[in-house]
């Protein structure tokens, strides 16, 4: 039975000068061991580090689409604490404004929801360009997990904070101003 190497020279898959240079290495290898020296496979080396090269790229694929996962479910539970928890705003009939972002909201809230919004008692969550009037601690909750969904929130402790220097400190500011 006739070597690999006749076979592929046989074959057409090899030249005489691939097979003598396949033979050099085999020998040098040899001399190598019989030295004592290290010999180093490159081939192996090359396989390695590709499979290492893949694991990495592998485990960055994964914690990618981890956190997209861990993103998505995210947004489902602020959907659901703020659909679930959203007041009922039938018969409002006083204006209530915010800011969403650099413009100014309009809400038609009832007078008791007004004052409840600004006592930092209750929180508009916007939700799919639409908003929704959540109480204070479903708005801590969704804090917690996403702040870009709470729109407007007062906050309480600069209400009762006043400032030394204030020159208009001796003036008191009306129960029902509206802005």
């Amino acid at each position: 039975m006739a070597s690999l190497q006749e076979q592929l020279l046989k074959a057409g898959l090899a030249n005489k000068n691939q097979a003598k240079q396949a033979e050099k290495a085999k020998k040098q290898t040899a001399k190598k061991i019989r030295k004592g020296e290290e010999v180093v496979d490159e081939a192996k080396e090359r396989a390695e580090k590709a499979r290492l090269a893949k694991l990495e790229k592998d485990r960055q694929l994964n914690a990618q689409q981890k956190a997209e996962a861990d993103a998505k479910a995210i947004a489902a539970q602020i959907k659901q604490l703020i659909e679930g928890h959203a007041l009922d705003l039938a018969g409002a009939n006083v204006d209530y404004n915010f800011t969403d972002g650099t413009r100014i909201k309009r809400l038609q809230v009832t007078a008791l929801i007004q004052h409840q919004l600004s006592r930092g008692m209750l929180a508009i969550a916007g939700l799919n360009g639409k908003y929704f009037v959540i109480p204070g601690l479903v708005a801590d909750k969704i804090q917690e997990r996403n702040g870009s969904f709470i729109i407007s929130r007062v906050d309480v402790s600069t209400l009762e904070k006043i400032d030394e220097d204030d020159p208009y400190a001796d003036y008191q500011i009306p129960d029902d101003l509206m802005w």
